[in-house]
């Protein structure tokens, strides 16, 4: 039996498993896909403290080796369920195992748009978001596909470091704010473009552009980049029975990461919460961490 089980790999998860390790705390990391999480489909990270920047992939490696170094287990396999109790039982698709406390920190994905070929081009011209990826298209021409809140603030921010801006909605109006659609009409490099499908993209290995078809008639538009942002989709449905979820499938956790079941705590983008950055999921997976740490202490 592990004192925690940190159910996921990205970097609130793998935060918490070093915190918990340097706190002598035996851990067992479960991840289902890549470890590093989403980061690791960034082609350069420059909001990282400590780095001028580096790649995605080598920010997860070094994580990992990190927390690997001071001694905790990973294992890739799917969590299928956790069962409370004074011990927790958390079984997956390759066996089941137990701990006094779970941390789960299993990440929202961003929710895709179904286009053949999309996954191609996820860190090769096509990103999710603007405050992370926006600085490579200074002075280039980006599409941001969407409608709703968090579209037109990607497309407000990219229209002041980018020459042009298009942004597709399918519907025949914004879904967003008011005062967003006004402030984002009054950009001059702003093009909008509604009632619009995503019928393809384009390019030899990198993203060179996106066609769309409105009504019957086709259109290609030659892009540096395209911002999806049609939601996300927290991955907490197996977990139903040990979280409190709101309306949209987060954990309804306050900034503690303490849940109210004895032992289970939440870290990361899992967490209802209003900002999703790599520094805010380490901040939820230490605090996650240190909380579980006391848990434990105090059952002794």
């Amino acid at each position: 039996m592990y004192d925690i089980i940190v159910i996921g790999g990205g970097p609130a998860g793998l935060t918490a498993a070093l915190y918990a390790r340097r706190a002598n705390k035996s851990v067992l990391v479960i991840e289902k896909g890549t470890f590093g999480g989403q980061i690791t489909f960034s082609p350069k990270v420059e909001n990282i403290p400590g780095f001028l920047q580096l790649t995605g992939n080598e920010f997860a490696e070094k994580l990992v080796e990190q927390v690997l170094e001071q001694g905790a287990d990973m294992e890739c396999a799917e969590v299928l369920s956790v069962a409370d109790g004074e011990v927790k039982t958390v079984e997956t698709d390759s066996g089941t195992y137990e701990a006094k406390a779970v941390v789960i920190a299993v990440g929202a994905r961003h929710r895709m748009l179904g286009v053949d070929g999309e996954e191609g081009y996820v860190g090769n011209g096509i990103s999710f978001c603007a405050v992370c990826d926006g600085a490579f298209y200074k002075d280039g021409t980006v599409a941001v596909i969407g409608g709703g809140n968090s579209a037109l603030q990607e497309a407000i921010l990219l229209s002041d470091v980018a020459k042009k801006v298009y942004v597709v909605q399918n519907l025949d109006h914004f879904t967003g704010e008011g005062k967003l659609v006004e402030q984002l009409s009054s950009r001059k490099n702003v093009e909008m473009i509604l009632s619009s499908l995503v019928e393809s993209f384009y390019g030899e290995g990198e993203l060179r552009g996106v066609v769309i078809k409105t009504g019957g008639e086709t259109r290609s538009l030659d892009v540096d980049g395209v911002f999806v942002a049609v939601g996300l989709i927290p991955q907490n449905e197996p977990f139903q029975n040990v979280l409190p979820l709101n309306a949209y499938g987060y954990a309804d956790v306050d900034e503690s990461c303490v849940c109210e079941r004895k032992g289970i705590f939440v870290a990361g983008d899992c967490r209802g919460k209003k900002v999703r950055q790599v520094a805010t999921a380490m901040s939820d997976g230490a605090i996650a961490a240190l909380a579980a740490c006391d848990y434990i202490d105090g059952l002794k």
